[in-house]
């Protein structure tokens, strides 16, 4: 039996829990052979060993890293062909007036420059083989606007710009580019309920199907068509992975204080 992503290679940000771990382990049951490309050695040496795929330690927020990761998938596995930016480096809740520039710049560093660099250096080598996929992982956060992440949400906001402009332009190439906004326990939403655990019951009580997502059965799945052949005709797009969230908006507001 073949699965869907047999002979790809895929370089995946953030991959050492959560929402990355999860596309990878689901991108390797489909035969990728999948490039962890994650800031904790442990984690992303562990999901790496796991799935027999290849850990390369990675900063998403320094450029030199980013390409670095880059060359270490074309180098050891002689391609790139998807790439999905998924990694974040949290932050703490807060209200805008409070957000320092330093918060802003992390918060851009990691999810929008990081994601930019890679497609911009991945490209090179899709463009060539006349096939390729780049997935961003955006959110409803930015979408819908909640309170007290304002980096989180203008960076990812951002990158949706990103993806479409990219689709855009790159259409006539072979290559995609899609951003899919989930609904999901990911390693930033354990982070966020671990201080505010009042927000977790809420998440689950407010999705109209009553639950977040798992990162594996859930988003992994749509990542995979989106990775896939099958999505060869599909660029430029939002997928709202999310239970139904986006439908009417989640409105949640934990206390962020005077």
């Amino acid at each position: 039996m073949t699965g869907a992503l047999d002979g790809k290679v895929a370089l995946i940000t953030g991959a050492g829990a959560g929402i990355g771990a999860g596309i990878a382990r689901r991108f390797a049951d489909e035969g990728a052979r999948v490039l962890v490309a994650e800031f904790d050695p442990a984690n992303g040496s562990a999901v790496a060993d796991e799935i027999g795929g290849l850990f390369v330690g990675t900063d998403v927020s320094h450029h030199d890293q980013v390409e670095n990761a880059v060359a270490t998938a074309v180098s050891e596995f002689g391609a790139i062909d998807i790439l999905v930016n998924n990694a974040w480096g949290g932050g703490a809740i807060g209200r805008v007036e409070n957000k320092t520039d330093d918060e802003l710049a992390h918060g851009f560093a990691v999810g929008y420059y990081g994601p930019f660099w890679a497609m911009r250096a991945a490209f090179a080598h899709m463009k060539e083989r006349g096939w390729g996929r780049v997935i961003n992982m955006c959110s409803l956060n930015g979408v819908n606007a909640h309170i007290g992440s304002l980096e989180y949400n203008s960076a990812k906001e951002a990158l949706r710009t990103l993806t479409r402009t990219a689709a855009r332009e790159w259409a006539p190439t072979g290559v995609t580019v899609n951003a899919i906004c989930p609904a999901a326990k990911s390693q930033a939403f354990l982070a966020v309920t671990a201080g505010h655990p009042e927000i977790e019951a809420i998440a689950d009580a407010a999705n109209p199907m009553g639950r977040m997502g798992d990162p594996y059965e859930d988003i992994a799945p749509v990542a995979v068509f989106l990775a896939s052949e099958g999505s060869r005709y599909l660029t430029g797009n939002t997928l709202f992975v999310d239970g139904g969230s986006h439908i009417n908006g989640v409105a949640w507001a934990p206390d962020l204080g005077p």
